[in-house]
C-alpha cells in the first residue's frame, strides 16, 4: 500500500534506515567483540601452555616432574574444563603429569590430520571432557633435555567462559542500542513534525480561503515553501481574474442579446394569426435557451473558483418564508440537521434550483413541504482518493407523487405532466443542469410522506474540510 501521508512516509524511512543502521551496527560489534574475545582466550591459553611447558622437566629418577603453578584455581576444581597435561612420548617412559582439575581422566584427542600443526608447531582444537563442558585445546610438542626425551603438551579452557562473557556483553550492547533507537526515532520524529509545521499552517491558510476567509495564503512561511505560496497566490489572482473576465462577457452577451429578443417578442403580439404565435413561441424559447446556457456558461466559470461559496440556511430559510406567504394553506417547514453548512457554488444558482423545488412542490402538496439537509461524505471516491464533503437536501410533499415512468418524463426539458397547473415545463430540467454543472446529482422518487422526494447532492464547503 502506497503511504499518501508526508509524514508517515518519513517517519516510516527513518525508522527502517534506523532499524537497519543499529542491527548492522549490532551484528558488526559483536563480530568484533567474539574475534576479540577468542584472540584473547587463545592467548590465555597459549601463555598456560608455557607456564606449564617451563614449569616440567625430566627429574633425577628420568621421570617427569614439576608442578605448574598457573595462579588460577579452576585448575585445581574438579570437572571445571580448565586443564593441563603433560604426556612422554616414544620410548620415554615416565608417568604422565596433570592438573588436580583432570585426575585420572583423559582428554579426548583429534588426530594429526583433523587439526594439523602450525609453523609453531602448535595446534589448537575444540572437544568435550569427560563432564560435557566444551573445551578449547592447545597442544605443542617439546623435547626437554639432550638425550631428546620429549613430551606432549596440552592446556585446556572452557569455552562457556568465553560465550557467558559475549552474550553478556551482547545483552548489554543490545539495550544500549535498543535505547538509543528509541531515543533517535523519538528525536526523528520531533525534528520531521517541526519541520513540517509550517505544511499545516498552509493548509489552515488553505481552509480560510475555502471559507472565504482570506483571498490568498498568509502567513509567514519557510523560504522552501514560499515558491509554492506565491505560485499558490499567482494561481488565485489568475482563477479570480478568468471568473471576472467570464462574467463581464456573460453580461455582455446578455445584454447584447436581451434587445434583439424583446423586440421579436414585441413584434410577434403585434402580428395577427397563427403565425404571431409561432414567432412569439420561438422567441420565448430562444430566450429561455438563452438564458439557460448564459446561466450554465456562468456556472462553469465559477465552478473552477475556489471562492464561489455561499449559506444554505439563510436562502432556505427565506425561500420557504416567500413560500408560505405565496401558499398560506401549505406549511413550508427547513429542519437542517447541523447548522452552518456552506456550498461551493452561487448563490443565486442555489436561489435557482431550490426556488424551482420549491415551487413546483406547493403546486402539488397538499398540507405540508418539508426541506431538510445533512453533510454526507462522497461515496464514490475520485482517483487520488480524496473524499469530498457534499450536502444532501431534500424536498418532499405530501402530494400524489409520480410513477417512476412520470418522473422520466418530468425531467424532460418543456415536458408538463399536467397542463391545468401554470408554468413552462424548464424547472425541473433547470435544476437538474444546474446540479450537473457543480457536479452534484437530482434525483426525484417517492417521499415518506407519499408524495415526491427531490434529491440534490451538491459539493460542500465547510471550515473543517475545505
Amino acid at each position: 500500500m502506497r503511504v499518501r501521508s508526508l509524514t508517515e512516509r518519513v517517519l516510516l524511512l527513518a525508522t527502517l534506515w534506523s532499524a537497519v543502521a543499529l542491527i548492522s551496527i549490532a551484528v558488526v560489534i559483536s563480530a568484533l567483540y567474539r574475534q576479540g574475545a577468542e584472540r584473547s582466550f587463545n592467548n590465555l591459553l597459549h601463555a598456560h601452555l608455557f607456564n606449564v611447558i617451563n614449569a616440567i622437566s625430566i627429574g633425577a629418577d628420568g621421570n617427569l616432574s614439576g608442578n605448574a603453578e598457573l595462579g588460577n584455581l579452576r585448575f585445581s576444581q574438579p570437572a571445571s574444563g580448565w586443564y593441563w597435561l603433560v604426556e612422554p612420548l616414544g620410548s620415554f617412559a615416565s608417568v604422565r603429569l596433570t592438573s588436580t582439575s583432570l585426575g585420572v581422566n583423559s582428554l579426548t584427542v583429534p588426530s594429526v590430520v583433523e587439526a594439523p600443526f602450525d609453523e609453531n608447531y602448535e595446534r589448537y582444537y575444540e572437544i568435550e571432557d569427560y563432564a560435557g563442558n566444551r573445551l578449547r585445546v592447545v597442544e605443542t610438542e617439546v623435547v626437554l633435555d639432550g638425550e631428546n626425551h620429549a613430551a606432549r603438551f596440552r592446556v585446556a579452557g572452557n569455552l562457556t567462559d568465553v560465550e557467558e562473557d559475549i552474550a553478556a556483553f551482547q545483552s548489554r550492547l543490545y539495550i544500549a542500542l535498543a535505547i538509543f533507537g528509541l531515543g533517535g526515532l523519538l528525536l526523528n520524529a520531533f525534528a520531521i513534525l517541526y519541520g513540517l509545521r509550517p505544511l499545516v499552517g498552509a493548509k489552515r491558510a488553505l481552509e480560510k480561503i475555502r471559507a472565504g476567509e482570506a483571498a490568498g495564503l498568509e502567513g509567514d512561511f519557510p523560504r522552501e515553501i514560499m515558491p509554492l505560496v506565491n505560485e499558490v497566490n499567482a494561481l488565485i489572482e489568475s482563477n479570480r481574474r478568468i471568473v471576472e473576465r467570464a462574467r463581464m462577457q456573460v453580461g455582455n452577451l446578455a445584454h447584447s442579446l436581451k434587445t434583439p429578443i424583446a423586440v421579436l417578442l414585441n413584434e410577434s403580439r403585434a402580428l395577427p394569426g397563427q403565425k404571431a404565435d409561432v414567432v412569439r413561441s420561438q422567441a420565448e424559447a430562444m430566450q429561455a435557451q438563452v438564458t439557460s446556457y448564459l446561466n450554465r456558461a456562468r456556472i462553469a466559470a465559477q465552478r473552477e473558483s475556489v471562492l464561489a461559496r455561499c449559506e444554505l440556511d439563510p436562502v432556505a430559510e427565506r425561500l420557504t418564508r416567500v413560500m408560505r406567504k405565496l401558499n398560506p394553506g401549505i406549511a413550508f417547514d427547513f429542519r437542517p440537521e447541523h447548522p452552518g453548512l456552506a456550498l461551493a457554488m452561487e448563490q443565486q444558482d442555489l436561489e435557482e434550483i431550490l426556488g424551482n423545488l420549491l415551487e413546483n412542490a406547493g403546486r402539488y402538496a397538499r398540507e405540508r413541504v418539508l426541506v431538510t439537509a445533512r453533510p454526507m461524505p462522497d461515496e464514490e471516491p475520485s482517483a487520488d482518493a480524496v473524499r469530498r464533503l457534499w450536502i444532501e437536501v431534500l424536498v418532499e410533499d405530501d402530494g400524489p407523487g409520480l410513477e417512476p415512468d412520470q418522473i422520466t418524463e418530468a425531467l424532460k426539458r418543456g415536458r408538463r405532466l399536467d397542463e391545468s397547473k401554470p408554468g413552462t415545463g424548464l424547472g425541473l430540467s433547470i435544476v437538474k443542469e444546474i446540479s450537473s454543472e457543480y457536479q452534484g446529482t437530482f434525483s426525484l422518487s417517492r417521499a415518506s410522506q407519499g408524495g415526491l422526494q427531490a434529491r440534490l447532492k451538491l459539493p460542500a464547503v465547510t471550515r473543517e474540510s475545505a
